[in-house]
């Protein structure tokens, strides 16, 4: 993977045309600001982009499910509604 730095593509935008991923660094703060990505690889990244939205998403609902307790559902229904009532209510 190719590295260039901010500066050096403000002043040679054509190392731009032919690349697969340059990493573009900061060198004074030695930080990655972020990448360009050749558009022929636009398929591939929207395909992990969506699998690992999905994933993340089976995650969460695994970890809210590990928590849930059935048994405190009708409870929970008015939750909010009796605790505005409570604080507010004269």
């Amino acid at each position: 993977m190719q590295q260039l730095s901010i500066s050096e593509i403000q002043r040679n935008l054509h190392k731009l045309d032919s690349f697969d991923i340059i990493e573009v660094i900061d060198k004074k703060r030695d930080k990655v600001k972020g990448y360009f990505i050749d558009p022929g690889y636009i398929l591939l990244i929207e395909k992990l982009v969506s699998d690992k939205n999905k994933l993340m998403a089976k995650q969460l609902a695994g970890s809210l499910h590990d928590y849930a307790n059935p048994d405190l559902r009708e409870l929970e229904d008015d939750a909010w509604k009796r605790h505005v009532n409570e604080k507010y209510r004269p």
